[in-house]
Parts: C-alpha cells; structure tokens; sequence
C-alpha cells in the first residue's frame, strides 16, 4: 500500500513537472492566493498587518484581510504563506541595461557635465569599447540580454527600460522577456513610453514640442552634470519668453543640473524628473537639488542607471536614495522613497490603473520581502538581496525562494544569491527568439569567457570577412535564423535616434545636448581593451563592491558608511 502510495505520488510530482516544462502564458493561468503583511502603496496607503492578495490570470482579484473569508470562486484555492512583506513590483524609470554585465568604474577624477567623461580614453577601455565588442557579437547578445535581465529580477524589479535590438536586415525592436519593458508593452491599457527621439525632432525646439505632446511619457537624459553647461540643457527647452518645452509627458532623467528656480518653472510645467543618485555622485560628486524639486511639486520616480556608474539593482539605488535624503536633512520619508519606485513611476508612465499599487483588478506585479523590521517601510530600504523571498510579475512567480517558488506552480533554475538557495523561473509562451529557452547559468558562462577574451574578441570583429568566427564559435551556438540582432547602442553610434533633446540656445549655432562618444578614434579596440570580469548578479555575490564603494573619490562619506551598514 505504501509502495503504491508512493508511485502514485511520483507520477503526480512527474505530471506536474511535464506541465511546468511548457512555456507559459499569464493570461491564462489559475487561481492563487498569497498570504503575508501587504503594504498597498494605494491613495490611503494601506498596510494590512495580516492579509491575503487573490490572483486570478495575472490580474489581482481581491486583496482582504486574512481573517475575512475568500472571494468567491477562491474558497478551493489554497492559501500560501509567503512568509514576508509583500509590497508592489519595483517601477524602474531608468537603466541601459545592455551595461549591466560590466562591474563599477573607479570613476578618475569629479567631472562636472557628461561631456567630460563620455570620450575619455579610460572610459572607451573599460566601457563603451568592451560594450562593442560584446552587443555588436550576434552570438553574444542573448546572452547579455539573458544576463542583465535577471540581474533585475533579482533586485525586485518588476518593470525597467528596455533593450533595443537591430539586425542584419536593418530593422530595429525591443527584446521581449520577462521584466516588464516601458518601450513596447504590447498593452492598450499600458501606453508604451518614448525614450529614443528622431536626431530631427531633436535638434529643434518647435518640432520637438509638438513630439513631446504626442507622447504619454517621454524620459529623457536632461541636464547631467552639476554646472552651467548641462545647466543649459535645461534652458534650451525655452520657446519663447512665456511658453516652454516642458509638458507633463516630460520625464527628464538625472536634472543633476537645475537650479531652484529652474525646478520651480520645470514643477509650474507639470515635468517629472528620474532621479539617479549614486550615478551622480560617482560621478559629479552632487545630485539633484531634491529639496527643490519636492518643493516645487515635481513628480520623481528612480533608476539605478546603469552598473559602470551606479547600483547593481533598483533594491541598492532605493538605499542610496535614503541615505541621501537622511543627509539632506530627511527630505523624504521612507514611504516616499517606495512610492518613487512603485504609485510614482506608474502615474509617470500613465499606467496608474493599472500598476503602481496592490489593488483589486490591477497587474499582479510583486515582490515579497523578508519581516525583519516592524515599519513597513523601512523593512524594504533596510532588506539585503538575500531577503527577497519572491518576484512575481503578471501573477506568475519569476524569482524567489525554491519551496515558495514551486507551492506557485513555478519550478525553474536553482541558482545562489549571497550563498542561499534561490529559484529563477524563465519560460514564457511569448519568449523572444533571441534569447530562447537559454539558461542564466549557460548566460554567465558564455559573458565570463567573452569578457576574459575580450582583445581576442575585439580582432574578430575588426576582420568581418572572416566567417566563422572561430573565436565566438567556442563561446556559444550561432542563432538558428539567418537574422541575426545586436544591441543598438544609440550613445555610442551615429543610429539617426538620440537619448536627449540636443536643441540650441536662441543666438547659438552648437546644439546644448550631450556629446555623442562616436567611437572614431585611429586606435583598435583589439589594442585597447583589457580581459574583464563579469559583475556579479548582487552585492552579497560580489567581495569587491563595497571596498570599490570606498575606494571612489566622488562619493561623500556618509554614503560610503551608510551602504556598508545597509547591506
């Protein structure tokens, strides 16, 4: 009897794996139920200490306490502990994450405007040129895109920007995969963000008004640097004595720049601003006047950039953001400091009705954190990587802890952060065929060797007649279609798109926007670039991060004891 028990009960285990092994559409999915402390993020800022999310095909069907009883149609679904705080998926607003394989620069010297750094040699050695080589290497790029992805994932990110990918055949899309991309959501009810606009449209003050009124949200690079040069940038959106550039699709990223009375007249304009803090510190040694901007009224949401100059994850840039509002004399509290990575970035992006918040008939977009402090707020600035119990994001459970992950109906990749089991699930019934049914694990592998072989890389793609290239043939498959996609790197070529309105001052021939790094220098990449390693996925699997953390000339004391402390 017990013999037969025990078959039957493999079979049942064998059965469910079989079906967990097909790719998966959301939309379609079953009934859950999560239990755990709920912090809404809703108009009244709910926290319900004890209570229980319904999720039905992606979208959440109810959110009580756990002591009412299920909704109907849920009374059979069983309810399972989460074991944490569940608060709403992370909204990230800004990030080149093609760059998120790279580990952080030790920034030389304070630069005082992007200009200054985006073409010195150092920076082409270690990061736009490496960047070639590997988003320019078709056989690479799933990889990458694999790669950085998850580093997301792993960092509670639930929605970021996206990757734009251009082939042989000349066409250009976003790569579709797991996070949430702001670009192409492919959703009537999530209007996609403009973060690219057409070189002519960008260049001219008339043309790119009527551009940014057509848009829902359009995040842009504004002012980076801290004097008047990028200050100009801002004062180029000036029309006319009375009208300006600015409206409330305007979403401009970093505005390191801005002077009070600049934030005044961007907060009259309705403008958002992404802030970026860490990014600007390394590499300016200031940030944006957020006294300012919150006493003007304008609407911030948060990015980490990218990792050569910023955190590895939005979960590190929140903690940098709350140290410096600690600094600047408590500007924020630490709801606000959540609400910039979950309800702000939503009523940014115009996806309100939809995410921001853990309500009924909104996405079922999540996070769940360890219960390790009684505000539940500090709670999720205080977490360390390793205390992400959960990712979820359509109602689909994306990364978390294994027993957790499979009562969800996800059985995936076992991986380790900071030393502890964890899961990530990756199939997908819409997977992008750039990427396929390819493994973190076989993505690390393949980056690490690339980036340890990075001069021998950088000469195969100086000699393009030479087919196959034998030296990526090692590192990975060829795609199995004659197409094959890189990633579009709009900073570093001349692609006809810019991430930034480059309009000119009134009187003035030269645009104000940010100098491209065109890479045209005489010097090969091959006689350049340096073997590099991979950036670990998080802080707790990387020895290195907090002591170059310290090592960074720009960076203010408090913020280099404050990250220590914090993770």
């Amino acid at each position: 009897m017990i013999r037969a028990k025990k078959k039957q009960q493999q079979f049942v285990r064998a059965a469910v794996n079989k079906k967990r092994e097909q790719p998966i559409d959301p939309a379609s999915g079953g009934k859950l139920a999560l239990r755990g402390r709920i912090v809404t993020m809703n108009d009244s800022f709910e926290v319900i200490e004890d209570g229980v999310i319904y999720i039905e095909q992606s979208n959440i069907a109810a959110v009580s306490n756990a002591a009412a009883a299920s909704p109907a149609g849920f009374e059979d679904t069983p309810i399972i502990h989460s074991g944490g705080t569940i608060y709403p998926g992370l909204i990230e607003l800004h990030n080149h994450l093609a760059y998120n394989a790279l580990c952080l620069w030790d920034v030389p010297k304070k630069f005082s405007n992007r200009d200054q750094w985006s073409g010195i040699p150092e920076y082409r050695k270690l990061i736009s040129g490496p960047m070639q080589i590997i988003g320019k290497s078709p056989q690479l790029v799933p990889a990458l895109i694999r790669y950085v992805e998850c580093k997301s994932l792993i960092g509670g990110v639930t929605t970021s920007q996206g990757i734009q990918l251009f082939s042989n055949a000349g066409i250009r899309r976003y790569y579709r995969g797991i996070v949430r991309n702001v670009e192409q959501t492919d959703e009537s009810a999530l209007p996609e963000a403009d973060t690219r606009i057409a070189d002519i449209d960008a260049k001219d003050a008339q043309r790119f008004f009527s551009r940014l009124k057509k848009a829902s949200c359009f995040l842009l690079h504004l002012s980076e640097g801290i004097d008047q040069t990028a200050r100009k940038h801002f004062l180029s959106l000036k029309l006319t004595n009375d009208e300006w550039a600015i409206t409330r699709q305007l979403a401009g990223i970093h505005c390191a720049g801005l002077t009070a009375e600049d934030f005044d007249l961007y907060g009259e304009h309705n403008g958002a601003m992404i802030w970026s803090p860490l990014s600007n510190l390394l590499l300016y040694g200031n940030t944006a006047n957020i006294e300012a901007a919150k006493a003007a009224g304008v609407r911030i949401g948060i990015g980490s950039d990218w990792s050569p100059s910023g955190s590895k994850n939005l979960l590190g840039e929140l903690k940098v953001a709350r140290l410096v509002s600690q600094a600047s004399g408590a500007v924020f509290s630490d709801r606000d400091i959540i609400a910039m990575a979950t309800r702000n970035a939503a009523a940014i992006l115009q996806w309100t009705d939809v995410l921001g918040s853990l309500e009924q008939g909104k996405r079922a977009d999540l996070i769940v954190v360890s219960r390790q402090a009684d505000d539940p707020y500090a709670n999720l600035l205080q977490a360390k990587e390793t205390a992400i119990r959960l990712v979820m994001i359509s109602g689909v459970a994306r990364f978390g802890l294994p027993g957790l992950m499979r009562s969800l109906g996800a059985a995936g990749e076992a991986l380790r952060i900071g030393g502890l089991r964890r899961m990530v699930f990756l199939q997908q019934q819409t997977a992008d065929p750039s990427v396929g049914s390819l493994t973190l694990k076989s993505a690390a592998d393949m980056l690490r060797k690339a980036l340890a072989q990075l001069p021998e890389l950088a000469r195969e793609l100086e000699q393009p007649e030479t087919a196959p290239r034998a030296m990526l043939a090692k590192l990975g498959k060829r795609l199995p279609h004659e197409q094959e996609w890189t990633i579009a790197l709009d900073e570093l070529e001349d692609s006809g798109m810019d991430l930034r309105p480059r309009l000119p001052l009134p009187g003035a021939a030269e645009p104000t926007g940010a100098l491209r790094g065109l890479e045209r220098a005489a010097v090969p990449l091959s006689k350049i670039v340096q073997p590099l390693p991979l950036d670990p996925l998080s802080v707790a699997d990387d020895p290195n991060f907090l002591s170059r953390i310290a090592d960074q000339k720009n960076l203010p004391g408090y913020l280099k004891t404050g990250l220590k402390t914090l993770y």
